[in-house]
């Protein structure tokens, strides 16, 4: 079975400003690491860019056009005190949410096509339904979790994040759809203040929090405690992972140490609930990490386990 690479140069050209930890080297060492002999079997995809139609499955139609509206024609302008755009913004955020949904699309029509890894920036998990934040402007995994439902019938989504930050908005869109589940493991209390054990929604939230200092002991417990029994009740029909490798000990923004053997190891769990409940689908989306060398091996370690190496 084939695992598919979405990416695209414009997601490069993103910029952020000098100093910025959510820079476009991020993607560059991601994309060096994939050009690897070891990622020959990767089916490569370009990104396409999301319609609105698409985006608007998950976002206000007028917070789409305020975002589109606010790209500059030169330089950099600050969404908030994060989240700095530039010209190529507008198409860079398009295509991200655009290779959610194009993967979706793959491993429901292509024979063969079993997951996918989308290599792309800016992240998306911090933006809500009419709110940018975070370094985020649209919520990849959201976007490509509705299509799958309104294109594909898949009824039952899932995300899973196990970014250092608490997906809040993701969280946002999915809290009140019991055909929905998002499962967060994340540092607390951290950025951006949301993902207690206490945020529920109608049954379909499951936040583990951990504390600054927590490492593969008390991450793995989170899972096997609570979000791998919550994830197998729940039996999706299509499995997403917001993939940020932000926890790792390694990482400038945060105090989680993980290690690339926890990826490997959280990448293959998810894949045995996803043969279990939904014929192995999984899309799975870049979002933070921000010590290069770290985010390389965690990435590897991540999509070579998603190819079956």
């Amino acid at each position: 079975m084939a695992t598919l690479l979405y990416t695209h140069r414009v997601c490069i050209d993103h910029h952020t400003g000098d100093r910025h930890p959510e820079s476009p080297d991020r993607l560059r060492s991601v994309q060096a690491v994939l050009a690897g002999e070891s990622f020959d079997g990767l089916v490569r995809r370009e990104a396409p860019e999301a319609s609105r139609e698409q985006l608007s499955l998950a976002h206000e139609p007028e917070y789409i056009d305020a975002v589109l509206a606010a790209i500059p024609k030169t330089g950099h302008r600050h969404l908030d005190p994060d989240t700095v755009v530039s010209p190529a913004s507008g198409e860079a955020a398009r295509r991200g949410a655009g290779a959610v949904v194009a993967a979706v699309d793959a491993i429901m029509t292509e024979q063969g096509a079993e997951n996918a890894f989308c290599a792309v920036r800016p992240p998306g998990h911090h933006a809500e339904r009419a709110r940018s934040m975070g370094f985020c402007l649209f919520n990849n995994v959201a976007v490509g979790a509705l299509h799958g439902r309104a294109e594909h019938g898949l009824r039952r989504a899932a995300v899973v994040d196990f970014d250092v930050h608490h997906g809040n908005g993701t969280q946002h869109m999915f809290e009140n759809d019991e055909d929905l589940f998002y499962a967060s493991s994340h540092q607390a209390p951290f950025y951006p203040g949301t993902g207690s054990e206490n945020e529920t929604g109608v049954g379909n939230i499951f936040n583990a929090p951990l504390a600054a200092g927590s490492g593969s002991a008390e991450f793995r417990a989170a899972y096997e405690d609570r979000i791998l029994p919550g994830l197998r009740r729940f039996d999706p029909d299509i499995l997403f992972t917001s993939a940020g490798f932000d926890a790792h000990a390694d990482d400038p923004l945060a105090q989680l140490r993980l290690t690339e053997d926890d990826y490997r190891w959280i990448t293959r769990e998810l894949l045995a609930v996803a043969k279990e409940c939904c014929d192995g689908r999984i899309v799975s989306a870049l979002e933070g990490g921000y010590n290069l060398g770290a985010l390389a091996r965690s990435t590897e370690a991540h999509v070579l386990e998603l190819m079956g190496a």
